[in-house]
């Protein structure tokens, strides 16, 4: 089978290299400032979430919306306050899961530019613009 035929869950190698990119993630979330208030102590449950989630966004099994419903993102990290350096920091966190994580580059690309759209959609706080 062509890697054309493939959903990209299939072109990474699937839940084994999901479950590491995952693990490798929140390793590097709860240790950047602008991202470790927002989580629990317990990461267990974030990265199970994350996993379900990723894994149906990437064409693999539908775990997320089997276990939670329709993932509704924005509405469900309303709750946080989420603003461009979170964004930008969570995307930082995921190329260096990326790269650790050994994703070959077109697929890779492929995935981060869907990531970004997704993660510059969480933003619900607005930086204001001081009057001179």
């Amino acid at each position: 089978m062509s890697t054309n035929n493939l959903t990209p869950y299939e072109r990474i190698g699937g839940a084994e290299t999901l479950a590491r990119l995952v693990d490798i993630f929140y390793n590097h979330v709860k240790r950047h400032p602008d991202l470790a208030p927002l989580f629990p102590e317990d990461l267990t449950p974030v990265k199970e979430r994350q996993y379900q989630f990723l894994t149906q966004f990437l064409g693999g099994p539908t775990l997320y919306s089997d276990i939670h419903g329709h993932p509704m993102l924005r509405a469900r990290h309303m709750r946080f306050p989420i603003g461009t350096a979170q964004a930008e920091a969570w995307l930082q966190c995921m190329a260096k899961a990326m790269d650790q994580t050994g994703l070959e580059s077109g697929i890779r690309q492929q995935i981060f530019d869907r990531l970004r759209l997704t993660a510059h959609h969480m933003i619900n706080q607005w930086e204001q613009k001081e009057e001179a």
